[in-house]
């Protein structure tokens, strides 16, 4: 299957069968994590899940700055100085696990509101290869999605292309160097395609809408599930583990074909549970607390979003030697355990992001805004 075909298999079902510019699929990959499926419509690809990996297993925290589309390779730090007579404190660097029992505990705190419309927006962005001049382009676009607490009502979406540019300051100096253009000639790495065209330009924003899933299945999470499902999910790390282990059959989220660990799996469908669902703040604390438990999920500190963010991610390998491997990451806030987003880091580049230079944030989704409201999308 070509990457083109991957992007269409990845589309939420919630936005139907429009038409649409291929170059905005692959802004839609993280929100096509989330929305339920519809039997009906088999998807056999496999799509990049957003947010998060690790280059190290265990408990170790890693420092690493990410700046602009790249993010240097993680490197340990040095070891603590010893006694000295100097004031200066000296920074305490917590382990992976104590760091994400603490956004745990943050998280749980959040005040427990509801409303007829669980609403979120956020700013996806992918990179690509630009045909000419040795740059590489940032697609973005920005997705709003309100979904319905009472059954049988429909999903709505808003969608604007914001338009592509340079991923970087030397990726801008190149494209001027190349006159600047309003119009690029992308690559679509890891398959023999003709070039994607981006425009520069953003577009109106585009509104649609669909009914639920079975009239009342709202998100993905490793199975279909209903409003009622989600506010009701077991707010003990263990309990919700065994939960979501009992849609795991050892392959990835989207294809029976990809082999995938239970950790990388369990990672990825959490990701989706504490970015984009309206899980209780009880649940979403205990979702980080299992997160902390499990010994292949690291902690990389002083991570800059692509919004200009600093955070804390959570983060974990996936990927093999065939596709690649990139480190995928959950973005939060580690002083109010709010998500920020996720990401996509490039460690060794094949598949899909041959071409790319490691440390490269290969695709992300910036989370602006999650919560309840009584305003209706029809407004």
């Amino acid at each position: 299957m070509n990457p083109i075909d991957e992007l269409r298999a990845a589309r939420p079902a919630h936005l139907g069968d429009r038409p649409v510019d291929e170059r905005t699929r692959a802004a839609e990959l993280a929100q096509a994590m989330a929305v339920p499926r519809r039997t009906r419509r088999r998807r056999k690809a496999v799509r990049p899940v957003l947010g998060l990996a690790a280059l190290a297993a265990g408990a170790t925290a890693v420092a690493v700055v990410v700046a602009g589309n790249t993010a240097p390779p993680p490197q340990r730090q040095a070891p603590l100085a010893g006694p000295s007579v100097s004031a200066t404190p000296r920074k305490v660097t917590l382990s992976a696990r104590d760091v994400l029992l603490a956004a745990a505990e943050k998280a749980g705190r959040q005040p427990d509101r509801t409303g007829d419309w669980w609403h979120t927006t956020a700013v996806s962005r992918h990179v690509y290869p630009a045909v000419k001049g040795g740059y590489l382009v940032e697609d973005r676009q920005r997705i709003e999605a309100w979904t319905p607490r009472a059954t049988g009502g429909d999903q709505w979406s808003r969608e604007q292309t914001l338009g592509a540019r340079p991923a970087g300051e030397a990726d801008r100096a190149a494209w001027e160097q190349a006159g600047s253009p309003t119009k690029i000639d992308v690559i679509v790495p890891g398959k023999k395609l003709a070039p994607m065209s981006l425009s520069t330009a953003s577009r109106e924003p585009v509104t649609g809408h669909s009914p639920l899933v079975d009239g009342d299945k709202v998100f993905w999470l490793g199975r279909n599930v209903t409003m009622k499902d989600l506010r009701g999910l077991p707010d003990e790390p263990g309990k919700l583990k065994k939960w979501l282990l009992d849609s795991y059959d050892g392959h990835s989220t989207e294809s029976s074909s990809v082999k995938m660990s239970s950790d990388a799996w369990l990672f990825a469908v959490s990701v989706g549970l504490i970015v984009d669902m309206p899980v209780t703040p009880q649940v979403r604390g205990a979702a980080f607390r299992m997160l902390a438990g499990l010994d292949s999920v690291k902690v990389v500190q002083d991570v800059t979003d692509a919004e200009g963010r600093t955070g804390t991610a959570a983060a974990i390998e996936e990927g093999d030697a065939k596709t690649g491997l990139r480190e995928s990451r959950l973005i939060f806030d580690e002083t109010t355990g709010q998500a920020l987003g996720r990401e996509s880091v490039v460690v060794e580049p094949r598949g899909a992001q041959a071409g790319l230079e490691p440390g490269t944030v290969w695709s992300s989704e910036a989370l602006l805004e999650a919560g309840w409201t009584d305003v209706s999308p029809k407004r």
